[in-house]
């Protein structure tokens, strides 16, 4: 390996993309911060010869984050042309996706009264709706999907490096787990969502009721049911079958959404549980965030 290759072997490009208002500002201050050379908001035509750029000068742009998104104009064939650039000089980028819920991205755009980059006479629903459609296939390429809509900023940083150490680290499929309480809401991250409702609730028996699933008497009661023994055996099952298909077709990431009332007893449990089991299979890295822990 020439020196040149070297350099370019320890380059660390990292593509923020998402809808707008999903967050790609704070994370884009979160990278300067960490010393990546931050590029906002650079016009479509000229992200191949950046890109051109990054390969030649590895020294210079050892660390670089790239902001894409709308205003660029055909995202998809700037983020087509761009990443072949990159890959074909043997850098492959981090595609890091942001997104929110409806709700959550109109309630922004009124308190910052920022306008939409796709704002016309349709409104900002139909703007919204649109930019979805418009980013669903960078959506699809991306190593990490990141539902912002609870999270701090905090909560944000935390997310986005522990999942792209994940994605750095290892050239396997990264595992991410999230328990939920459907009653905030179904992570928009997820791949695979289960629904865990069907096990008997401790939110029920009043010594149980204040303590999470992390605790050894949440887990006993909830595992102590015949029927959790019966779902995680099938879910084993389920998914010795499907991440192999997964890493075949060239998936660098799962999302699992693990799903109970409120997110607080049965999904950390069971979410906890798998994420156990997934580690003795060495699939690949496994992360695990408790959503409603934070509320």
């Amino acid at each position: 390996m020439s020196e040149s290759e070297a350099l370019q072997a320890d380059q660390q490009v990292v593509v923020l993309t998402g809808v707008s208002g999903g967050g790609k500002t704070a994370a884009a201050k979160l990278f300067e911060d960490l010393g990546y050379r931050v590029v906002d908001n650079l016009p479509g035509e000229l992200l191949r010869d950046f890109a051109d750029l990054i390969a030649t000068e590895p020294v210079r742009y050892a660390r670089t984050a790239i902001v894409l998104d709308v205003r660029t104009g055909d995202v998809p064939l700037a983020f087509g042309a761009m990443r072949g650039a990159l890959e074909g000089r043997g850098i492959r980028p981090v595609i890091i996706f942001l997104e929110a819920r409806d709700d959550v991205l109109i309630r922004r755009f009124s308190e910052t009264r920022h306008k939409h980059p796709l704002a016309d006479e349709r409104g900002i629903a139909a703007s919204i709706d649109l930019e979805r459609a418009l980013l669903e296939s960078v959506r699809a390429q991306a190593d990490v999907v990141i539902d912002t809509s609870d999270l701090s900023l905090r909560e944000l940083r935390e997310r986005i490096f522990a999942r792209l150490g994940d994605v750095q680290g290892s050239d396997r499929l990264a595992i991410q787990l999230i328990s939920f309480g459907y009653k905030h809401g179904v992570p928009l991250e997820a791949d695979l969502v289960l629904d865990v409702r069907f096990m008997k609730n401790p939110h029920y028996i009043e010594t149980l009721r204040p303590k999470s699933g992390l605790t050894p008497e949440v887990r006993e009661y909830v595992l102590g049911q015949p029927i959790a023994a019966s779902f995680l055996a099938r879910l084993h099952e389920l998914l010795d079958l499907l991440v192999p298909a997964y890493v075949e077709e060239g998936k660098t990431r799962l999302t699992i959404a693990i799903g109970c009332t409120g997110g607080w007893h049965r999904s950390i449990v069971v979410a906890e549980e798998l994420a156990a089991w997934l580690r003795e299979r060495d699939f690949g890295p496994v992360s695990v965030f408790h959503r409603e822990l934070e509320r």
